[in-house]
C-alpha cells in the first residue's frame, strides 16, 4: 500500500506507526487506548468483515451513537475497500430502510441503543448485522433485550491481513443528506476528498498530539467525521466520547474531566447556552440593561463572561468551531468581544464539507471568512446592487455526485466545472465570505427585492422570550411563526405572581405584536412582517438541527 497517497487506508496506517502510543479515541474519563491498540483491532476487524464476504466497493452501513467503536469501524470498511455509508441516528426507521436499500448495503453495523430503528425490511436487505458496542454478529430475528447477551465476533489472531489496495479518486463514503427541504441525497464522498479535506482543516488551526477532542456532533455528521475524527487521528491527537447523550449533566462532568482543547459544534448548541445563562445575566435589572447599552462597558461585561463560560468548558479549549449553520449575530459578538477562541466553518456535505473559515484575524462578525487553503470560491452572476450572487465552489474536496443519480448531478455542476453551493453570498474587499441564505429559500418581494428570510429570523430569535422563529411567504404577505421560551417568561413573571402560561395563552398576540414593532425597525422597508403567528410546539428539525422549512411553507 502507498502511504503517500490521500487515502483513507494510508491516513489510518501512518497515525498508526507514528503515533503508536498516543492515545486515540476513548470514553471521556476511562481506559485509554493507544493508535497501536486501534491498529490491532481495526485489523481483526477488517478480518472479520471479509470472512462474512465483504470486499471492495461494497457498501456497508454504519447506524451508530458516537463511541471509540465507530471509528474502528470507519477504518475497518475503508482499509477492505469496502465504502461506508454513515446513518444519522436521528433518522426514522423508514429513512434508515431507505438508506440502505437504496445504497445497497450489504452489512449494518448497529449500535445497541439504535437497534429499535432497525426494521424487519433492514434485516432483510443486509446479508449481516454487527453490534458496534462489541463487534458480536447479531443473528436474524435476534430480540433487542438478547443483544447484551451476544458475544465478540473478533477473531483472536489475524492471520498477517493484507490491506486493499485503493485510489484516491475511489469512493470511500456516501453520506445522506438531511435537507431541510425534505428530499435526502446519497453524496458521493473519494478517499481524496475525505483525507484532502483533513489535511487542508489544519492550515485554519494547528493541530498536535497532545490535543484532546471531545466528540458531541454524530460522526455521521461530514463536520464532525472529516474535521473532528479524521483530522485528530491524521495528526495524532485523541479523541473523547460520551457513553450517554450530551445533556448538560453528562456534559458539564466530561468537560471538566477531559478538559478539550478542541470542539465542534452546531449553532443552536451555543445559542441555547447564550439564551439561557449569559443573556439573563445582561437583563436582570435596569444597571445591568443599561450597562449592556453601551460597547465599552458592554465588552467589558462579555470579557467576564466569556472568561467564565471558558471555565466551564474546562478551561483549556483553544479551537470552538461551530458550522452547520448560520450563527445568531448577537451571540457570535458576545463570543468576539469576549475573547473567546471560536471559529465559524462553512462548507456543504458535497464539499466533505469545509470550504471557509473565520479563525483569528479573519474573523468579522457575521462572516465565515476566507476560503480554505486550495479551495476557489466565486460568485456567479453578482448583483450590480449588492454583489450578491450564488456561491459557487471548485477544490479536491467537492463531491464525485450524487449516488445513482446523474441527472441531479450534472444539475449542481457549471459547464466549466463549478460546483453550484445554492447559497447566495458576497465577498467584501478583504474577500471575506458573507452567507445571505439558501437561493431556494430566498423570497422575491413585490418589487423584485430579494429577502432572505434567514436574516429576518436572526433579528427575530435575539428577542426576548423568543426560543425560536421561521419567516415564510403567505399570498404575497410575510409571515413569522414564532415560538416562545416559556421558561424565560415565567422567570420573568414570578415577581409578578401571575401564571406564565396563563400570560401567554391570554396575552400572546400583545407579546407578538411587540416583537414584530421591535423587529420592523431593524430590518430593511421590504423585509418587515406583515404578520406573526405563535407557533405552539418547537419546529421539527433534521437530524443535524435544521428547520424543516418545508413542512411549514
Amino acid at each position: 500500500m502507498d502511504k503517500t497517497r490521500l487515502t483513507l487506508p494510508a491516513l489510518f496506517y501512518n497515525s498508526v506507526e507514528k503515533f503508536a502510543n498516543n492515545t486515540s479515541v476513548k470514553f471521556a474519563g476511562e481506559e485509554d487506548f493507544t493508535y497501536r491498540q486501534m491498529g490491532e483491532d481495526v485489523e481483526l476487524l477488517a478480518e472479520l468483515l471479509v470472512e462474512l464476504g465483504i470486499g471492495k466497493g461494497d457498501k456497508v452501513a454504519i447506524l451508530s451513537a458516537n463511541m471509540p467503536n465507530w471509528g474502528k469501524a470507519f477504518f475497518a470498511v475503508s482499509v477492505i475497500g469496502a465504502v461506508a455509508v454513515p446513518i444519522l441516528p436521528d433518522f426514522h426507521s423508514n429513512e434508515i430502510e431507505t438508506i440502505i436499500e437504496h445504497s445497497e448495503s450489504k452489512l449494518l453495523f448497529v449500535s445497541e441503543g439504535l437497534y429499535k430503528s432497525v426494521s424487519q425490511g433492514v434485516t432483510e436487505i443486509v446479508q449481516h448485522m454487527i453490534l458496534v458496542d462489541n463487534f458480536a454478529v447479531i443473528p436474524k430475528e435476534t430480540p433487542a433485550d438478547h443483544l447484551k447477551k451476544l458475544e465478540s465476533s473478533i477473531p483472536q489472531t489475524t492471520r498477517k491481513f493484507l490491506p486493499v489496495n485503493v485510489e484516491e479518486e475511489e469512493l470511500a463514503s456516501i453520506i445522506y443528506t438531511s435537507g431541510t427541504t425534505g428530499n435526502s441525497k446519497g453524496v458521493m464522498l473519494t478517499h481524496k476528498n475525505l483525507a484532502w479535506t483533513a489535511q487542508q482543516s489544519r492550515t485554519l488551526q494547528e493541530i498536535n498530539p497532545d490535543d484532546r477532542f471531545i466528540s458531541i456532533l454524530p460522526l455521521s455528521h461530514t463536520l464532525e467525521n472529516t474535521v473532528g475524527f479524521l483530522l485528530p487521528m491524521m495528526y495524532g491527537a485523541s479523541v473523547h466520547y460520551l457513553r450517554k447523550p450530551p445533556v448538560a449533566s453528562v456534559l458539564m462532568p466530561a468537560l471538566q474531566q477531559v478538559k478539550p482543547t478542541i470542539m465542534l459544534l452546531v449553532p443552536l448548541i451555543i445559542e441555547k447556552v447564550y439564551k439561557g445563562k449569559i443573556q439573563p445575566t445582561f437583563e436582570k435589572s435596569g444597571l445591568m440593561r443599561f450597562l449592556s447599552s453601551f460597547a465599552p462597558t458592554r465588552k467589558l461585561l462579555h470579557k467576564v463572561a466569556a472568561k467564565k463560560l471558558h471555565k466551564t468548558f474546562g478551561g483549556e479549549l483553544r479551537f470552538f468551531g461551530i458550522g452547520g449553520a448560520k450563527l445568531d449575530p448577537t451571540v457570535e459578538r458576545f463570543l468576539f468581544e469576549g475573547g473567546f477562541p471560536y471559529a465559524i466553518g462553512y462548507g456543504l456535505t458535497e464539499t466533505a464539507p469545509l470550504l471557509a473559515g473565520a479563525v483569528g484575524k479573519n474573523r468579522k462578525v457575521g462572516s465565515t471568512g476566507i476560503a480554505m487553503k486550495g479551495v476557489s470560491l466565486r460568485i456567479a452572476n453578482p448583483d450590480p446592487s449588492t454583489g450578491e450572487g450564488e456561491i459557487q465552489a471548485k477544490g479536491e474536496n467537492v463531491m464525485k455526485g450524487y449516488y445513482k443519480a446523474p441527472d441531479i448531478t450534472k444539475d449542481v455542476f457549471t459547464e466549466d466545472g463549478w460546483f453550484r453551493t445554492g447559497d447566495r453570498g458576497m465577498f467584501d474587499k478583504n474577500n471575506l465570505l458573507y452567507i445571505k441564505g439558501r437561493i431556494k429559500t430566498m423570497i422575491v418581494g413585490a418589487s423584485g427585492e430579494n429577502i432572505y428570510p434567514e436574516e429576518i429570523e436572526s433579528v427575530i430569535n435575539k428577542m426576548r422570550f423568543v426560543l425560536e422563529s421561521l419567516v415564510v411567504e403567505k399570498k404575497g404577505k410575510l409571515v413569522a411563526m414564532i415560538h416562545l421560551n416559556t421558561e424565560e417568561i415565567e422567570e420573568h413573571f414570578k415577581q409578578l405572581k401571575e401564571d406564565a402560561q396563563n400570560y401567554i395563552s391570554e396575552r400572546s398576540e400583545e407579546i407578538l405584536e411587540e416583537i414584530m414593532k421591535k423587529v420592523n425597525q431593524e430590518v430593511n422597508k421590504f423585509s418587515r412582517i406583515n404578520k406573526v403567528v405563535l407557533q405552539p410546539s418547537p419546529f421539527e428539525r433534521t437530524p443535524t438541527r435544521k428547520i424543516k422549512r418545508f413542512l411549514y411553507a
